[in-house]
């Protein structure tokens, strides 16, 4: 069945108009999409091999990393672009068609269309995947809202604003059969990979304890309420989150693209532990092949800004305890990156001196060695051809691509990227209880805690709740 043909038990027009009701995935919804190829990567009579993307959100990262990360491969072509902001939508426009018109030649080129609402783009039967670049608290709707529609995502991390919506995605993603990639590029990074096999193989013997190094961010002033842009549906914007009054730094600057400040207010993350935790620990669940599971004990402490509107966690150190017995430590005061103890030496990764954006909060003067043990000819070592061999990705964009031409699992799946995250989520419940707590990683809860199991959820504003997928059927 292709892109261009009607579902059978419901239609794209009808899953549409019941979505502005909000983000509705309902079970009949879900289950009424079949496994959907797109025309345009099969069949001998498509017109091309080309996968057509459409980003949603079009901001710093998206036009710092995701979009040029698509368009530099020949078989893709961006051909939308969506953002709330309609100043930035325009802006996102004008980038990629200058791109190509530079890459075809034709000055005039002009074959990107720009929405405001995102809804109407994944109703463009045309695109075949999107790239979901919006903040973090509308990662998770919106995927859910576009495998149902029957399009691949790349989704940037953290998976989910909350553990709940995280599973309900995983779930909508797993029922769906659609590719999604998660956003944890280190996976896609030589270093990151190397590290994970030599752990795995059992070059510094067994693995005893992990560090994890996050970096900080600053609180801030109180800002006043400002009027909200012509050009921005704070609304919508606010998604599922609670009503609060507009102001710039809030939101995304009006001019320019910074860093936003909505990475340092709760209402829409949980700051760093989640911001560089999910790039961090995901790559720690990967060398200690946990990734489908998650600790069973987590504790710390952490200091909140008592004022301001920035109001992320500041300094903290959290501990979790995994069912093999490895013990993860999570903290900003220690050096970005990850380091693996174990019985016969250590190993420590990061990204060195590389960066995602240009306003990412690690100055590279201060950057760790991007591969680092406590005795260097560990990093020499060769792993067999019998031995544990982690997935290979030369690049990320490009391994998603890859796979929704052969609909293989990427390298950073749904599932996995949730499991990552939750493991964030849990560092921050301790945070804001400030004591122990007891996880059952199977069933997703917290052991005889409904103080704890009150932080899974957030309420959600009606217009854009999230429905429950319980009763949804697997396909």
């Amino acid at each position: 069945m292709s892109l261009n043909e009607q579902p059978t038990s419901i239609n794209r027009r009808k899953f549409l108009d019941l979505s502005t009701k909000g983000v509705l995935v309902s079970a009949a919804a879900l289950t009424g999409f079949p496994t959907i190829v797109p025309s345009s990567v099969f069949g001998k009579n498509a017109p091309s091999n080309r996968i057509n993307v459409g980003a949603i959100g079009t901001g710093r990262i998206s036009r710092g990393h995701d979009i040029p990360g698509v368009w530099q491969y020949d078989n893709a072509l961006i051909m939308a672009v969506c953002d709330v902001d309609s100043r930035r939508a325009d802006d996102a426009k004008k980038l990629v068609n200058g791109y190509y018109a530079k890459k075809t030649g034709k000055d005039a080129y002009d074959g990107v269309t720009a929405y405001t609402d995102y809804r109407e783009l994944l109703n463009n039967k045309d695109i075949d995947a999107v790239l979901v670049s919006t903040p973090d608290h509308w990662h998770a709707p919106i995927v859910i809202h576009s495998v149902g529609a029957g399009k691949d995502v790349y989704m940037q991390k953290p998976a989910s604003l909350t553990i709940s919506e995280g599973r309900m995605m995983a779930d909508a993603v797993k029922r769906s059969g659609r590719i999604v990639q998660v956003g944890s590029q280190q996976r896609s990074s030589n270093q990151f990979r190397y590290a994970a096999e030599l752990v795995r193989n059992g070059r510094i013997g067994q693995l005893k304890t992990v560090y994890v190094g996050l970096p900080g961010d600053p609180s801030g002033d109180a800002e006043a309420e400002m009027p909200v842009p012509k050009n921005l549906n704070y609304d919508m914007w606010l998604g599922t989150t609670p009503e609060v009054y507009y102001t710039e730094k809030r939101v995304h600057p009006q001019v320019g693209y910074d860093r936003p400040g909505w990475l340092r207010c709760e209402q829409f993350g949980a700051g760093m532990i989640t911001g560089w935790g999910s790039h961090h620990i995901d790559c720690a669940h990967w060398a200690m092949n946990t990734e489908h599971t998650g600790p069973i004990e987590i504790w710390g402490k952490a200091d909140f800004p008592k004022s301001g509107l920035w109001d992320v966690h500041g300094i903290f150190r959290t501990e979790a305890l995994y069912e093999n017995g490895v013990r993860m430590v999570v903290s900003n005061e220690l050096p970005n990156g990850i380091k693996f103890e174990g019985t016969d030496g250590w190993i420590f990764v990061s990204r060195g001196d590389a960066s995602v954006t240009a306003s990412d909060p690690v100055a590279k003067q201060q950057a760790a060695k991007a591969l680092d043990a406590s005795d260097p000819k560990l990093l020499t070592s060769v792993i067999g051809p019998n031995e544990t061999h982690l997935t290979v990705s030369k690049e990320h964009h490009g391994n998603w691509l890859e796979s929704i031409v052969s609909r293989k699992e990427p390298i950073a799946p749904a599932e996995i990227g949730h499991r990552s995250c939750s493991a964030c989520l849990l560092h921050h419940a301790a945070m804001k209880l400030n004591r122990k707590l007891y996880w059952d990683p199977k069933k997703e809860q917290f052991k005889n805690d409904p103080e704890a199991n009150a932080l899974l959820s957030r309420p959600q504003r009606k217009a854009y709740a999230i429905h429950p997928l319980a009763s949804a059927k697997k396909r």
